[in-house]
């Protein structure tokens, strides 16, 4: 069994990064901190615990509850790359509580033109991004459900 590498986006993937540790054996987790500028929609880094290399053959789950933009899933995958992962390695997985996951086109065409061949698991679509770059209807802060802020 090849070893399966969990990088939650945090903070809000952290509760997918619960969940999957508690149902896959012989896993790690990364964490990866980001937080997307509100104004310019543009993502930033503020926490990089990826490894140096991940190992050839391993499974990689990138996990974010939602994906509205794609642009900082887009910047997770490029960082994930950086460290030596093929894109048939990354799986994007963004279910979160109860099986109530969403994604909207945008962020799912991003991924396609970016990472041709890209591995993309969410429970609904939601159909539009509003000028704010918050899917509509959604859920809302993902982050702010999840931990009661």
């Amino acid at each position: 069994m090849e070893p399966i590498m969990i990088v939650p986006i945090l903070r809000a993937g952290l509760a997918l990064a619960d969940l999957a540790t508690s149902i896959l054996r012989s896993t790690r987790t990364f964490h990866l901190g980001m937080s997307r500028d509100e104004t310019t929609l543009l993502p930033s880094v503020y926490l990089n615990k990826l490894p140096d290399r991940f190992p050839k053959g391993c499974n990689i789950l990138l996990v974010d509850p939602m994906l509205a933009t794609g642009g900082t899933v887009t910047a997770a995958v490029d960082l994930v790359k950086e460290r030596g992962a093929e894109i048939s390695q990354i799986r994007i997985v963004i279910i979160v509580m109860q099986i109530s996951a969403v994604a909207a086109p945008p962020a799912i065409k991003k991924l396609n033109q970016r990472f041709p061949g890209i591995c993309v698991y969410t429970g609904t679509m939601d159909q539009i991004v509003n000028e704010k770059g918050f899917i509509v209807p959604g859920l809302g802060d993902a982050g702010d459900r999840s931990y009661g802020t």
